[in-house]
Formats: structure tokens, C-alpha cells, sequence
């Protein structure tokens, strides 16, 4: 019997889009808070539009930050340091409306301070998901991998000089040519070539396309997409507009949360909706949605399924999830009620607990702002606490 194949697609944004910029501040306020008050609760949205950056939301704390200049460092950071690329972190404005958290909310989730660990309520309801396969090395998907890969590796020649016609601004697109081998023997979902790959990145205005073309190829390309998965029908579309000057938050307005499938599985697997930027651990949203990556990688890690999504839901100020779902698409060596009696063994699912176990609550050395682009998941470096696999076998 014929395997079926099928395209899928995953896309990525680099750091100095808007979106992304606004993730990355609010992240950055994050990690400048608990720095000083692990125990702070954070709830710090972004804005951002020509020569104006604005945080806004909910933070309850007993930190003293600057917080403009946390807005700055971030911006600069990020190579917004002119006019010409997008924003200038120096002279733009900065408006900040920081409040404190509900004191109805506060009461309900944690007691405004009073309750144990394991007795923590989920800061809203919500379910969240976790996702893993084997089709890579780090258990994601393959398209998202190499969408967010390329993105990654855009920005670092443009950091390190390698292509300084490069600006902040860009997306990459990744169109990936599957096996369905789930109708035939009930296996995984197989990666066999690369079908298309789209990168459109902004650039000073001196640059032509030609050279665009080839620099993209060279040295962004060829060093990340593995040479057995790119042949003489893979298609390239680079800088397919033919101009991209104006970026960043002078091409299009920006806001933290945009970019939630970015953020996770590049559209595999399932989203609960909720965001993570900005947010400390008592919001499920983002612990929530680490826990469950961790119990799904596990379970591909531990041999269990050869795909694995976990789903958990809550119930805001009550601190055991309403439920637990585990799915292993037909790929499981055990059922997957069994998965779960042996998922729910081994991870406690209560919000404050999640904070403990992963230790989310420290902040500080850019924790936070590193996961706000490029990916919250699949990334090797010890910070990603929700990537240790825990046995289950």
C-alpha cells in the first residue's frame, strides 16, 4: 500500500518584529521584576507603533525598576538603535501604566500571599497543551524547527557582520513535504523533503536583490536546512516583494501575544489560546503550557508514543487541574489511558508546584527574554527547565 504524503507549513518571525519586540519587552519586565521578587506577580502587556513603545497591565511587586529603561535596554538589544531600521531605542517614547494586581484576584489565587505551594490556584481558567515527535532530534516538529532555525540564523548574521545589510524586521515561511504513515501502520507523521522555503527580511535601502538572494542561500540557508532534505524541486521564495526597508514597529504596529502559534509548535499539536510573554508562573497560560510540553516530551522521550499531545485545564484560585488528556495519535506501545495513569504518577499538575519543579520563578539574565523569540520549546539550554525529560519508564 502507497504511503500518502501530505505539505505542512510552519512560519517563524524574527526578534525585531513588531510582535516579537513586544513579547520581548514584556518578558524583559518580567525577568527585571522577579530578578528582584521572585514572588511577584506579573501580568505586563506591550504596545508598540512609530517611535513609541507603551507597557501596560497588572504588576504586584516589592521591586524598584526602571522600568523605561528596561524598555530601552530591550529595544537596543533587539538593534532598534535608529530611526532608519524601524525605532530608536533612545529617543522614542516610553509610556508606562503599570497597576497592581485585583486585590479579588490576588485573594482568590494565592491567598495575597497566605497559602502553601501545593494549595496555589491557577491564576484563570484556561486548558493549555504539550506537544512532542520524534521526527527531530529535540522532539518537535520539523517545520518548526527549521522555520524558527532560519530565523535564528538570519539575525546572527546580521549581529556578527556577516550580511550587515541586514535589518531587525523578517519571517520565514517552511513548507514541509510529509509520509502519512498513521492510515497505513499506525506510525508517525515521516519528513521527507522540503517543499518550499520563504524568507522576506528587511534590508537598507543600498542592497539589491541579487545580492539579497545569494546571502539568504549562503549563509542563512545551506548552514541550517539539512542537504538530504532540499532537492531540484524545492522551491525559494527570498524577498519575494522585491522591497522590505521600512520594518519593525514603523512598518506595522506590535503587541505582545500576537504570535502564540510562533511561540509553540508552529500550528502542530493544539493551542489553548493564552500567551506567554509577561506573564510569572501563578499564570497557567505559560506554566501550564511548560508542564504539559515536559510530560508530552517524556513520553516520546521515554518510548511511550512516537507523537504525543497533553492537554491540562483549569479552574481560576483552584489548584488541581480540572483535567488531564493525553493523545498519542494511534502511536502508543501502551493505550493511552495507561500513558496517563502513568503520566499523572510521575508530574504534579498543581500551578504551584509547577513553579517549584521548574523553577520559574527566577528571573534575571535575560530567563524570560530569551523565549520570547525563536521558540518557547526545542531549544537546548539549561534555562528551558520544562525540557529535562523525566523518566516514565
Amino acid at each position: 500500500m502507497a504511503v500518502p504524503t501530505f505539505l505542512f507549513t510552519s512560519e517563524s518571525v524574527n526578534e525585531g518584529h513588531p510582535d516579537k519586540l513586544a513579547d520581548q519587552v514584556s518578558d524583559s519586565v518580567l525577568d527585571a521584576v522577579l530578578a528582584q521578587d521572585p514572588d511577584a506577580k506579573v501580568a505586563c502587556e506591550t504596545a508598540t507603533k512609530t517611535g513609541m513603545v507603551m507597557v501596560f497591565g497588572e504588576i504586584t511587586t516589592t521591586a524598584k525598576v526602571d522600568y523605561e529603561a528596561v524598555v530601552r535596554q530591550a529595544c537596543r538589544e533587539v538593534g532598534f538603535t535608529s530611526e532608519d531600521v524601524g525605532l530608536n531605542c533612545d529617543t522614542c517614547k516610553v509610556l508606562v501604566h503599570l497597576e497592581e494586581q485585583s486585590p479579588d484576584i490576588g485573594q482568590g489565587v494565592h491567598g495575597m500571599g497566605t497559602k502553601k505551594l501545593e494549595d496555589i490556584g491557577a491564576g484563570d481558567q484556561g486548558h493549555m497543551f504539550g506537544y512532542a515527535t520524534d521526527e527531530t532530534p529535540e522532539l518537535m516538529p520539523l517545520t518548526h524547527m527549521m522555520s524558527t532555525q532560519l530565523g535564528y540564523k538570519l539575525t546572527e548574521v546580521r549581529k556578527n557582520g556577516t550580511c550587515p545589510w541586514v535589518r531587525p524586521d523578517g519571517k520565514i515561511q517552511v513548507t514541509v513535504e510529509y509520509e502519512n504513515h498513521a492510515g497505513v501502520n499506525k506510525g508517525p507523521m515521516v519528513p521527507v523533503r522540503v517543499h518550499t522555503i520563504l524568507i522576506s527580511t528587511q534590508h537598507d535601502e543600498t542592497v539589491d536583490n541579487d545580492k539579497i538572494r545569494s546571502d539568504l542561500m549562503e549563509h542563512v540557508i545551506k548552514p541550517i536546512v539539512p542537504a538530504k532534505y532540499l532537492d531540484d524541486k524545492t522551491i525559494y521564495h527570498l524577498n519575494p516583494s522585491g522591497r522590505f526597508v521600512i520594518g519593525g514597529p514603523h512598518g506595522d504596529a506590535g503587541l505582545t501575544g500576537r504570535k502564540i502559534i510562533i511561540d509553540t509548535y508552529g500550528g502542530w499539536g493544539a493551542h489553548g489560546g493564552g500567551a506567554f510573554s509577561g506573564k510569572d508562573p501563578t499564570k497557567v497560560d505559560r506554566s501550564g503550557a511548560y508542564i504539559t510540553r515536559q510530560a508530552a516530551k517524556s513520553i516520546v522521550a521515554s518510548k511511550l508514543a512516537r507523537r504525543c499531545l497533553v492537554q491540562v485545564s483549569y479552574a481560576i484560585g483552584v489548584p488541581e487541574p480540572l483535567s488531564v488528556f493525553v493523545d498519542t495519535y494511534g502511536t502508543g506501545v501502551k493505550s493511552d489511558a495507561e500513558i496517563l495513569t502513568i503520566l499523572k504518577s510521575k508530574f504534579d499538575f498543581r500551578p504551584g508546584l509547577i513553579g517549584k519543579n521548574l523553577d520559574l520563578k527566577r528571573g534575571g539574565n535575560k530567563r524570560y527574554q530569551k523565549t520570547a523569540a525563536y521558540g518557547h520549546f526545542g531549544r537546548d539550554d539549561p534555562d528551558f527547565t520544562w525540557e529535562t525529560v523525566i523518566p516514565l519508564v
